[in-house]
C-alpha cells in the first residue's frame, strides 16, 4: 500500500487520510465523526467518489459515528454509484455496526471486517453498478 497522497486533514477531533491505489482508493478516518467534523469528511468523500474508482472507507479507528456521518456516507455511497463505481465500509467495531443495523444502511452500503476484504470485493466487482450488489465475504460474521 502507497503511503498517504499528502493530503491527510487533521482537525481536534478527526484525522482523514486517503491512500491511492492504482484501482482503488482507501480514506482512513481515525477520531469521531459527529456534527462538528463531518464537513470536511463529507466533502473528502464526495470528491473522491467522483473519481471513478471504488472507494474504500475504513472506520475501524474511529471512536464515535453520529447521524451527520452516517449520512455523509450515504452520500458518498450515492455519488459513487452514480460515478460507476461503489464505496465500502471496514468496521469491526460492535457498536458502529449497530448503528448501521439500526438505521438499515447495512442493507444499502456493504461492510467489510476488513481493508483487504473490501478491496477484494470492490475489485472483483467493478462492473457492478450498484454498491448494494457488493458480495462482501465475512461482513455477516462481523455484525453479530
Amino acid at each position: 500500500m502507497n503511503r498517504p497522497d499528502g493530503q491527510a486533514v487533521t482537525g481536534e477531533t478527526l484525522t482523514i487520510q486517503v491512500y491511492r491505489e492504482p484501482t482503488y482508493i482507501i480514506v482512513t478516518a481515525l477520531g469521531e465523526i459527529d456534527i462538528a467534523t463531518v464537513g470536511r469528511l463529507r466533502e473528502r468523500l464526495f470528491d473522491l467518489a467522483s473519481s471513478g474508482r471504488p472507494l474504500v472507507v475504513d472506520l475501524n479507528y474511529v471512536n464515535l459515528v453520529d447521524a451527520a456521518g452516517l449520512g455523509a456516507l450515504v452520500g458518498a455511497s450515492r455519488r459513487a454509484t452514480t460515478h460507476g463505481t461503489a464505496l465500502c465500509v471496514v468496521c469491526a467495531r460492535r457498536e458502529t455496526l449497530r448503528l448501521f443495523q439500526q438505521a438499515g444502511l447495512d442493507r444499502q452500503i456493504p461492510i467489510a471486517r476488513t481493508v483487504d476484504e473490501a478491496v477484494h470485493a470492490l475489485t472483483a466487482n467493478q462492473n457492478t453498478p450498484a454498491s448494494r450488489s457488493i458480495y462482501v465475504p465475512g461482513a455477516q460474521d462481523a455484525r453479530g
